[in-house]
C-alpha cells in the first residue's frame, strides 16, 4: 500500500474516532436519573466579571444518585452559584445552607425519559452522518489517486478498508446508544 493511502485510512479512522468522542461527550450531558457532575457542565457564574465554569469556582460532588453537593470556593459565590443554576434552566432548584448549594435531582417521568432517549438517537444519528462523511472523503481521495496512477488493486482494497472501518464505528454508535438508551429508560 502507498503512503498517501495509509495517510488516508489513518486520517479517516481518526476522523471517526473523532466522532465516537463527540458522541461520549454529547451523552454525558443527556441526563440518565441518577446524579453526576456533568450535569452541571452547561453552567457558568459570573465570576469578578468573567463567565467562568462552575467546575472552576467549586468542588461539585454526588453524595448519593439523587443529590449533587456544589462546595463554593469562595463563600462570597453562593449567591452567583444558585443564580447561575436557575439561569441555566436545567430543571434543578438549588438550595443553600450557608456553606454549600444542595440539589436535589427529581427522578424522571415517563415522558421526560422518552424525549431523552429521542436526543440520545438524535446525537447518534449525527455521529453516524460524521462516520458516513469520512468515509466519503476517504472514498474520494482514494479516487484521487487511482486518476494518479496508483494502481486499481490497492485501491479497491483501500476502500474495502474504508468499509470496514465505517461498519465496525457504525456498530460501536449503535452499541453506546443501546448502553445509553437502557441507562434513560432503567427507572
Amino acid at each position: 500500500m502507498t503512503e498517501e493511502i495509509e495517510f488516508i485510512l489513518d486520517s479517516t479512522k481518526e476522523s471517526m474516532i473523532g466522532s465516537i468522542a463527540h458522541l461520549e461527550k454529547e451523552f454525558l450531558n443527556i441526563r440518565a436519573g441518577k446524579a453526576s457532575p456533568a450535569m452541571l457542565g452547561s453552567v457558568f457564574v459570573d465570576y469578578y466579571g468573567s463567565q467562568t465554569a462552575l467546575s472552576q469556582v467549586s468542588k461539585i460532588s454526588v453524595p448519593d444518585a439523587r443529590t449533587i453537593t456544589i462546595q463554593p470556593f469562595e463563600k462570597n459565590m453562593i449567591q452567583p452559584i444558585e443564580k447561575a443554576i436557575q439561569i441555566a434552566n436545567i430543571g434543578f432548584n438549588p438550595m443553600n445552607n450557608g456553606d454549600m448549594i444542595i440539589i436535589s435531582v427529581p427522578p424522571l417521568t415517563e415522558e421526560r425519559r422518552r424525549d431523552l432517549a429521542k436526543q440520545a438517537k438524535a446525537e447518534a444519528e449525527d455521529a453516524k452522518i460524521g462516520i458516513r462523511n469520512a468515509r466519503k472523503d476517504a472514498n474520494t481521495d482514494i479516487k484521487k489517486q487511482e486518476k494518479d496512477g496508483t494502481s486499481e488493486d490497492i485501491c479497491k482494497k483501500a476502500e474495502e478498508d474504508v468499509q470496514k472501518l465505517t461498519d465496525s464505528y457504525i456498530k460501536k454508535i449503535d452499541e453506546l446508544l443501546a448502553v445509553k438508551e437502557a441507562e434513560i429508560m432503567k427507572v
